[in-house]
């Protein structure tokens, strides 16, 4: 099976995520996508993150009823920072019946080259990338790519936790059982 690889904090997980992947599903030979939740991004800072089993279970909320997609937890073993090369070959030995490819957007695309053994992801996975308003896509690494023109919407993460900081709506933004489960838990508001 073609499996399709996304990874991220999801931090909190949004429709715009859900689009991304409902849309690749439709448009690409993918037959599943997995939402790779990072406990711990090389590249971000963990203090700004909620708890990692929390953002895990509010991607499962937010995908319980797809039966597409699924949330992954395959990180939480392995060890931290979470290193995308690493997940792929753990993943790779673990389930050889399966193809993996990864999903990216186009501003994650670009620093692809600074990720720990990318060589070793571009020569053994393929990339499907979907554009992002502002960051062209210039495959200097020389990955097996497709480039998805995904519907867009200008949601981020970061905005959604300032909303909720700042006592703001949120609906619409979130899976309603995902609002639901931050509202009880009271997450991000500090």
């Amino acid at each position: 099976m073609k499996i399709g690889l996304y990874f991220g904090s999801f931090n909190p997980v949004h429709v715009a995520h859900l689009i991304i992947a409902n849309h690749i599903l439709n448009e690409t030979d993918i037959e599943k996508i997995w939402f790779v939740v990072s406990p711990q991004n090389p590249f971000k800072v963990e203090s700004n993150l909620l708890n990692e089993y929390h953002r895990l279970h509010l991607v499962r909320l937010a995908t319980e009823e797809d039966n597409r997609i699924k949330a992954s937890d395959i990180e939480f073993g392995l060890p931290k920072p979470s290193y995308t090369s690493s997940t792929l070959a753990y993943l790779a030995e673990k389930n050889p019946e399966h193809q993996f490819c990864i999903i990216m957007g186009s501003d994650s695309f670009q620093n692809l080259h600074k990720w720990k053994n990318y060589e070793v992801i571009v020569k053994n996975y393929p990339v499907y990338v979907y554009l992002r308003p502002g960051f062209e896509v210039e495959n200097h690494v020389a990955a097996d790519l497709t480039i998805l023109d995904a519907p867009l919407l200008q949601l981020s993460a970061t905005q959604i936790r300032k909303y909720i900081k700042e006592g703001k709506s949120v609906r619409y933004m979130l899976p309603e059982k995902v609002l639901e489960e931050i509202e009880k838990g009271g997450y991000y508001k500090k």
